[in-house]
């Protein structure tokens, strides 16, 4: 089963015709050299400021690996579905591992940058487990879908989960005014109760009941979203809930 796929540059992406085209399928334990010489690489980059023999990657089952053999200039992998999410290879690292199932590879080259992608669309998950005895794990954020401060944190994450990594988040009347179609009494007041609610339930400030009150939490909105993204607790298919964006969502949704 091949589980990397390697995407050259399309011909003349970066001025030049000179790229090779058409994807290229790896199997776990295979590689893929690449660099200047057409000879002893699988991926010619016809660029004078590239190596002869420049790197390789490599799968490995459900992720895959960079080496750099470059003796001078460090490759950079990029996340192009993340907020400047990268990672850096040094020169002359050998079989980096990369996390990023969409990634881009960034080759500095005599003044230019060249790129190509790499795809690690296989995922590989646990099977059921056979009856264990003792008590069950405790899960690590115990979040209700069903209730309405989940909507409330839908509606804050979903600017960033439309596509804009650093956008502004949505204030409490646009929270509001985004939830009052499926939740009609919505108001300021019972939006900020559940984000307060949230930051204690996501022990992100202690409870009324604690023995000693924490620290203020400044930027409460912006703490629970970098959160709920970073584990995935509100994700894509969560924005169905929410109905229609407004079609003037995307340039006037947040200030």
């Amino acid at each position: 089963m091949y589980s990397i796929i390697v995407v050259p540059p399309a011909p003349g992406e970066d001025g030049r015709d000179d790229h090779a085209s058409g994807q290229v399928r790896l199997a776990p334990g295979d590689r893929l050299a690449f660099g200047r010489s057409a000879h002893g690489n699988d991926l010619e980059i016809a660029h004078e400021g590239v190596s002869r023999r420049a790197g390789e990657v490599a799968a490995q089952g459900a992720f895959w690996t960079l080496s750099n053999f470059s003796r001078g200039q460090t490759y950079v992998v990029e996340n192009p579905e993340g907020a400047g999410e990268h990672i850096k290879v040094a020169p002359g690292r050998l079989d980096a591992p990369v996390p990023f199932e969409f990634a881009r590879i960034v080759l500095p080259a005599a003044g230019d940058l060249l790129t190509f992608q790499v795809w690690a669309p296989r995922h590989d998950y646990l099977g059921a487990a056979p009856g264990q005895d003792g008590a069950t794990t405790a899960p690590a954020f115990s979040l209700d879908r069903g209730k309405r401060y989940f909507a409330v944190l839908t509606a804050l994450c979903e600017p960033r989960l439309r596509g804009e990594p650093h956008a502004p988040l949505p204030t409490v009347d646009q929270v509001v005014a985004r939830l009052r179609p499926g939740w009609p009494a919505a108001s300021r007041t019972s939006v900020q109760w559940n984000i307060d609610y949230l930051a204690v339930k996501l022990r992100l400030k202690p409870g009324p009941d604690a023995a000693a009150p924490g620290p203020r939490l400044n930027g409460k909105k912006e703490s629970l979203v970098s959160l709920a993204l970073r584990f995935d607790l509100v994700r894509e298919d969560d924005l169905q809930s929410l109905g229609p964006a407004a079609p003037a969502s995307a340039g006037t949704a947040v200030r």
